[in-house]
C-alpha cells in the first residue's frame, strides 16, 4: 500500500457566498495541511456563533488542489483518505461530485477511480461549513490529516488489519490477527498472507501465515491466532507495544502489499467490588475532559502537537482523558498509546435534539450507524481506548424514546467491538429540564451572582431527586459504566438503588476534587473522576473566569464571558502548556506531590467583590513578584497534605496556620506584599513535612527557550517559550509586553498566550505575553536550522535555534 501524505499545494478561500466571512475578500490563499479555516478569521462581538466559539465567525471554505495522475495508475485503484473535515465536507474531483461527508469528526474515503484523468493534471475540490452547529470551538475546513492512497487492485483494506487479544497469562498470549483482502478486479485471486508479530527491539516473536482466496468485487477476511510468549503487557505505567507486520504476496511469493499495526497486549475487567483494572491492577482514573483544539493551532491536529499535550496531561498526574465531547483524532490515540494514557472517547454531543441552531443532530437518525463504525474503525487497534461514550447531557435521554436510542447506540457499539465498556455523561438535570424548571418555577428570584456560586450545589442536589433517579433508570441500565456529569451525590445513593451499577464521574467542577477523589478511593464501584478540564480551550468563552463586580457598568453575564473573552479560562494547563496552581493542587489531592505550592491572589485586586462560575479556580498566580506597592495587602493560599503551614517572608514567620480552609488542603493568609523570599513550611503531627519559597524577580530580560532543540519527522513543530524572567529564571508575572517574533528556515504555526480576555489573534507574529509567558510554535519549511529571533521594547533581543533533522 503507498499512502502519500496529501497535505502540500492546497489553497482556500471563502465560497462565494459564504456568511460571515467579514472581511469580504474571496482571494484564496496557499496552505498546508492539516489547517483551520476559522481560527484567523476578525473576531466581533456580534459573531453569529458569539461565546460558543469564542466569537470567531463561521463561514464556508472551498479548498483546493492540483495534482498529477500518471498514466500507470489507470491499473491501480486510487483513493483519498480524509482524516476529518469540518463540517459538511462536500468533496469534487475534476468538477464532478465524488463524496459528501456530514460528521466534522469522521474519517471518511474517497473512491477517486471513476472521476480521475490518467496522465493529466487533475483538480480536487473541498467545501467545508460551520455556522452555529456546536457549543464550543470546531475549527473549520480540513483540520486533520488527508493522505491519498495508491493500491494494486488485488490489496490489504484501509485499516483492515484488527489485532486482539483476550486469552492472557503470564507464558503466553494469543494474539488474534484479522486481516481484509480486497479484489478489485473481475477475476477471483488467490494471494499469501504473511502476519509477524514483532518486540520493540526488533526481533520477531511470532509469526503467522495463511492463503486466502477473494472473489471480483469482494473483499475477505484471513486470520491467525499467534502465542506471544512471556508478554510484555500494555498499561498505564509500561505502555509497551507490538508491531505486527501484515504482507500480502502473489503466487511467486513476491511481496504487493504490506502495512504495520502497533498493538498493546492489555487485560481489562470491571465490577463493582474492584472497580476497573488493567492487567489485574486496580486503576482509578485521574481523568481530564479535553475539547480538541490545539490552543495556538487551531483545531489543526498534527501528531507533534497532540503528543505534547498527552505528554503534559501526564506529567501533570492524569492517566487518562476523555475526549470531549467528539471522536478523538488518531494523533491523539497514538499518543496516549505511546504514553500510557487510557481514553474515554466520545461519540457526540446531541442525538435526535439539538443544542445549537444547525448541530449534529439534523440527519442523526439516518447517520449515528456510520458514526459509530466511523469510531470503532478508529479505535479498533489502539489499547489506550477502554471506555466508549454514546453521548454527552443528551437532552432526551430521560424519556422512553432516549432510553430506546441509548440501547441501540450501546448494542451497536457492543455488536462492532464488544472489548470496551460503554458508557454516557448523563446529566439527570438537563434530562429533565422541562420538569425540573415547573417544579422551581415558585421559587423566589435569586441574585444572578449568589445563583452561579449556588450551581453546583443546586445541580447535586436536583442529580439526586427521586425524578432523576427514575427517568434515567433504563438508560442507566444499557450501559457497562454510568456516567455522571455533576453528580457525585449519586455516588453513596446509587450503592444501594442499584448494587451492581459501575460508576465514573464524567465530568466534575475543579474546585471538588478533594472530596471526589476521596469518594474514588472510598467507593470501588466509583471507578475515576474526569475534570472540566484538564486543558484550557477557545470557545465557552470565559466559563470559568473570575469577575471582579465592583467595575462601572457590571452586568452579570452567568457563564458566558463577554466579548473579547476567546478562552474557557477553566483548565488545570493553559493553552501554551503551562500548568496553573490548580494543576498543582490536582496533584497533591491525587497523592502525587509532596511539595507544597504557594499560589498568590493578585495584589491589585486585594478585597474587591468577585463573581465566580463553578468552572472558576481563584485568581491566582505561584509568584512573589508584584507591581504592587511596598505593605499592599495581599491574600496567599498554600497548597499543601500537611495539618498546618507556616509562612515566612525571609526567614522571618508571619503566621501558622491550619489546613483546611477554604478548601481541603489549602490554608490561608492575610499579609502585606514585600519583596523577598516567600516561604511555606508543611507540618504533620509537629514535624517538618515539605517547604517550598518563590522569590522576588531581579533584572527582567526576554528569553526565547526551545523544548527541544532537536526535532525530528515530516510534522514535527518547534515549540519556543517566550518569558519575561531574570537572570535566575524567576518570571516577572504582571510585566506583560508584546513580543515579536521572526523566523528563518521554518514560519509561525501559531503564536499565544494564557490570557483569555484578548484581541489578539493567534497567526503572530506579535503577542502579549501573560503572567510572564507566552509561546510560538513554528513548522520547519525543511531539514536544517530554525532560527527563532524574539524582541519586545525595552529588551535586548533572544534568539534561540533549533535543528530538524
Amino acid at each position: 500500500m503507498t499512502r502519500i501524505a496529501f497535505v502540500d499545494g492546497w489553497s482556500v478561500g471563502p465560497k462565494l457566498g459564504a456568511f460571515e466571512t467579514r472581511d469580504g475578500s474571496t482571494a484564496s490563499v496557499p496552505v498546508r495541511l492539516p489547517h483551520d479555516a476559522l481560527r484567523d478569521l476578525p473576531r466581533a462581538a456580534d459573531a453569529g456563533q458569539g461565546v460558543h466559539s469564542g466569537y470567531i465567525p463561521g463561514g464556508v471554505f472551498e479548498y483546493a488542489k492540483t495534482f498529477d495522475v500518471p498514466e500507470e495508475w489507470r491499473e491501480k485503484t486510487v483513493r483519498i483518505e480524509f482524516e476529518g473535515v469540518y463540517r459538511d465536507a462536500t468533496v469534487f474531483l475534476n468538477g464532478d461530485f465524488a463524496a459528501h461527508e456530514a460528521n466534522g469528526y469522521s474519517a471518511f474515503v474517497v473512491e477517486a477511480d471513476p472521476f480521475l484523468r490518467f496522465g493529466e493534471r487533475n483538480t480536487i475540490t473541498v467545501e467545508a461549513r460551520v455556522h452555529r452547529d456546536s457549543r464550543w470551538y470546531t475549527g473549520g475546513g480540513i483540520y486533520r490529516p488527508v493522505h491519498l492512497v495508491v493500491d494494486d487492485p488485488v490489496h490489504l483494506a484501509l485499516d483492515g488489519t484488527v489485532v486482539e487479544s483476550h486469552d492472557i497469562d503470564a507464558e503466553r498470549a494469543i494474539v488474534e490477527i484479522a486481516t481484509s483482502v480486497a479484489n478489485r478486479t473481475r477475476h477471483a485471486a488467490t494471494r499469501r498472507l504473511n502476519w509477524a508479530v514483532v518486540d520493540e527491539d526488533g526481533a520477531e516473536v511470532a509469526t503467522g501465515t495463511s492463503p486466502v482466496t477473494v472473489l471480483p468485487g469482494e473483499q475477505a477476511v484471513a486470520r491467525a491466532r499467534l502465542a506471544v510468549r512471556s508478554p510484555r503487557l500494555w498499561g498505564p505505567d509500561s505502555p509497551h507495544r507490538y508491531l505486527v507486520r501484515t504482507t500480502l504476496a502473489d503466487g511467486q511469493g513476491a511481496v504487493t502489499d504490506e502495512t504495520v499495526t502497533r498493538h498493546g497486549i492489555r487485560r481489562l475487567q470491571l465490577d463493582v467490588a474492584h472497580g476497573l483494572r488493567v492487567n489485574g491492577v486496580v486503576v482509578d482514573l485521574r481523568g481530564a475532559c479535553i475539547h480538541h483544539d490545539n490552543g495556538p493551532l487551531g483545531a489543526v491536529s498534527i501528531a507533534d502537537a497532540e503528543d505534547r499535550r498527552v505528554r503534559l496531561l501526564k506529567a501533570a498526574g492524569f492517566n487518562a482523558i476523555r475526549s470531549a465531547h467528539n471522536p478523538a483524532s488518531r494523533a491523539l490515540l497514538d499518543a496516549c498509546d505511546a504514553h500510557g494514557m487510557l481514553v474515554m472517547d466520545e461519540l457526540t454531543d446531541v442525538w435526535t435534539k439539538s443544542k445549537t441552531a444547525f448541530d449534529s443532530s439534523i440527519g442523526f437518525d439516518e447517520r449515528w450507524r456510520r458514526d459509530v463504525a466511523s469510531l470503532v474503525a478508529k479505535n479498533r487497534n489502539h489499547p489506550s481506548v477502554v471506555l466508549v461514550s454514546i453521548g454527552n447531557e443528551i437532552l432526551e435521554l430521560a424519556t422512553p424514546h432516549g432510553a430506546t436510542w441509548s440501547r441501540r447506540i450501546a448494542e451497536e457499539f457492543r455488536r462492532l467491538d464488544p472489548s470496551r465498556f460503554v458508557t454516557n455523561g448523563i446529566n439527570g438535570v438537563i434530562a429533565n429540564l422541562g420538569a425540573l424548571a415547573e417544579s422551581m418555577a415558585d421559587a423566589p428570584p435569586a441574585d444572578p451572582n449568589t445563583m452561579m456560586a449556588e450551581m453546583g450545589e443546586r445541580m447535586a442536589s436536583m442529580n439526586a431527586s427521586p425524578l432523576v433517579t427514575e427517568s434515567t433508570e433504563e438508560s442507566a441500565a444499557v450501559l457497562d459504566v454510568v456516567g455522571f456529569n455533576y453528580a457525585d451525590s449519586r455516588y453513596d445513593l446509587d450503592a444501594e438503588l442499584f448494587p451492581h451499577r459501575v460508576i465514573v464521574g464524567s465530568e466534575t467542577f475543579p474546585d471538588r476534587i478533594a472530596s471526589l477523589w476521596a469518594d474514588v478511593r472510598r467507593l470501588p464501584h466509583v471507578i475515576g473522576d474526569f475534570t472540566w478540564t484538564g486543558w484550557d480551550y477557545i470557545g465557552e468563552a470565559g466559563i470559568g473566569r473570575v469577575d471582579y463586580t465592583d467595575v462601572e457598568g457590571y452586568v452579570p453575564t452567568g457563564t458566558a464571558g463577554p466579548f473579547p473573552y476567546l478562552l474557557a479560562d477553566c483548565g488545570d494547563i493553559d493553552i501554551t502548556g503551562h500548568r496553573l496552581p490548580a494543576s498543582h493542587y490536582r496533584e497533591i489531592v491525587f497523592g502525587l506531590r509532596t511539595e507544597p505550592v504557594i499560589a498568590v491572589h493578585r495584589p491589585q485586586h486585594h478585597g474587591r467583590p468577585s463573581s465566580k462560575t463553578p468552572w472558576s479556580w481563584d485568581d491566582v498566580v505561584s509568584s512573589w513578584t508584584w507591581g504592587a506597592a511596598e505593605g499592599s495587602p495581599v491574600t496567599v493560599d498554600v497548597y499543601a497534605d500537611a495539618e498546618e503551614v507556616e509562612l515566612l517572608l525571609d526567614d522571618v514567620v508571619i503566621d501558622r496556620v491550619a489546613v483546611g480552609s477554604p478548601l481541603p488542603l489549602i490554608a490561608r493568609f492575610e499579609t502585606r506584599y514585600r519583596r523577598g523570599v516567600l516561604t511555606a513550611v508543611a507540618y504533620a503531627a509537629g514535624q517538618e513535612v515539605a517547604r517550598t519559597s518563590l522569590r522576588t524577580a531581579g533584572e527582567p530580560r526576554l528569553v526565547a527557550r526551545a523544548e527541544r532543540t532537536e526535532i525530528t519527522g515530516a510534522d514535527a513543530l518547534a515549540y519556543i517559550a517566550l518569558t519575561i524572567e531574570d537572570a535566575e529564571g524567576t518570571v516577572l508575572c504582571d510585566a506583560d509586553v508584546p513580543v515579536t517574533v521572526e523566523v528563518s528556515g521554518g514560519v509561525i504555526a501559531g503564536m499565544g498566550s494564557g490570557q483569555p480576555r484578548t484581541e489578539e489573534g493567534f497567526a503572530g507574529p506579535t503577542r502579549s505575553t501573560h503572567d510572564g509567558r507566552a509561546l510560538v510554535i513554528v513548522r520547519p519549511s525543511d531539514l536544517g536550522e530554525i532560527v527563532v529571533t524574539a524582541s519586545a521594547a525595552g529588551f535586548p533581543s533572544a534568539e534561540v535555534v533549533v535543528t530538524r533533522r
